[in-house]
């Protein structure tokens, strides 16, 4: 019943959105502020952020292979009810083994999620919209993760009984979403899979998943020395950062039609080469004075590239094992994730500000130079930059 649709997706994004603001909250704001009354010590925190994090990333293919197998709404309860047993045991039974132990099973469960909720994404969106849709999904716990990242850290420190209730009573409500999901199972492939020849466009796709996601990482760790280096405030960042978000939407909605009614490289091209622009820029001297340039470039290139980008993968991934494809493909994104911090603190110690986002430029510049290569050899999937898109 196509009623149903729309239904079923806000369920699943429900889920990931309270998934993503405990995990958020767990992990950035109540283990540190919490930690040394637990007693939890800086090197246990850290190793269970790293051991659930990293599980996380490695499971994601494997997480996708048991959607095809179980189906999505079985494969996704383990993630919500392991999570609910990290959080019991570090409230009520803290030591580092356990904890780094838990949070390790809760990242393996939590592995299905995200190449679920995308893979229903693509399965149930309305033709003709399929990279907005997984660009809406994509973005959709944008707020959770503010949420879990800004809000609980000082909700903890003024009232710490009252914020593990919230989060354990929020994980138990994601349970309770993942319980009605169990019997979801998403349509099943018109075709059989060929494993090696629908593959390997995939594999074709892991380098420029790796970069694209590393030059934005590079900024994690160096945010606040780098402000401090050109002094500014977070303050002075409210009205680039309100540029780029009101360019970004515009950018998705209008750029996005390209992506769906043409062919993603139309919108993918463009967005990496104004983030390469807008990177370059920023590594200039006297770039204070650019912000809100910078903010609307960013904005427009980063809207037109998750656009692009997400219909690029939307066609490339093989029809009778899109869940595992999108593991895949977000497992190596993490990976990305995982090397821009030690990147980005390598350039910043070498050459300081423009040494970070000088690196970035070259990051973005070298994705846009490897897809636009892939694309005029007819290596990359989906056809060259000009084909008309099929639907």
């Amino acid at each position: 019943m196509l009623w149903l649709r729309p239904l079923t997706m806000l369920r699943l994004l429900a889920l990931l959105t309270l998934c993503e603001t405990v995990r958020t909250g767990f992990f950035v704001s109540a283990l540190p502020v919490s930690g040394p009354a637990l007693p939890l010590g800086a090197a246990a925190i850290g190793a269970m952020a790293g051991a659930h994090y990293l599980a996380d990333a490695l499971a994601k293919g494997p997480g996708g292979l048991l959607i095809g197998r179980w189906g999505l709404g079985a494969a996704l309860l383990p993630g919500p009810l392991l999570g609910l047993l990290a959080l019991l045991l570090t409230r009520h039974w803290p030591h580092p083994a356990s904890g780094v132990l838990a949070c390790a099973a809760w990242g393996l469960g939590y592995a299905a999620l995200w190449p679920g909720v995308m893979s229903a994404s693509q399965a149930l969106a309305v033709p003709g919209r399929t990279a907005r849709a997984l660009t809406v999904s994509n973005l959709s716990v944008a707020p959770a993760i503010l949420t879990g990242a800004l809000a609980v850290g000082p909700l903890m420190k003024a009232h710490p009984d009252l914020t593990w209730t919230a989060l354990l009573v929020t994980q138990s409500l994601t349970v309770l979403l993942a319980l009605s999901l169990t019997r979801l199972r998403l349509p099943a492939p018109e075709r059989a899979a060929h494993v090696w020849r629908d593959w390997r466009p995939v594999a074709a796709l892991l380098p420029a998943a790796f970069v694209q996601t590393l030059a934005p990482a590079l900024l994690s760790t160096v945010l606040y020395p780098l402000l401090d280096r050109l002094t500014l405030t977070l303050r002075d960042l409210w009205l680039p950062g309100l540029l780029a978000v009101i360019t970004f939407a515009l950018s998705v909605w209008l750029i996005g039609r390209r992506a769906d009614r043409g062919h993603p490289r139309r919108a993918l091209l463009p967005g990496l080469l104004l983030l390469a622009v807008t990177f370059a820029l920023a590594a200039l001297p006297g770039m204070t004075a650019l912000l809100p340039l910078l903010g609307a470039l960013l904005g427009v290139g980063y809207g037109a590239f998750i656009t692009g980008w997400n219909g690029l993968v939307a066609r490339t991934l093989p029809e009778g094992q899109r869940a595992a494809a999108w593991g895949t493909v977000m497992a190596v994104e993490a990976l990305g994730y995982a090397a821009g911090p030690v990147l980005g603190g390598a350039a910043w110690q070498l050459a300081g500000v423009s040494g970070v986002f000088g690196l970035g430029a070259a990051v973005f510049l070298g994705a846009l130079l490897y897809d636009l290569g892939r694309a005029r050899t007819g290596r990359l999937p989906g056809g060259t930059v000009g084909e008309a898109g099929r639907g």
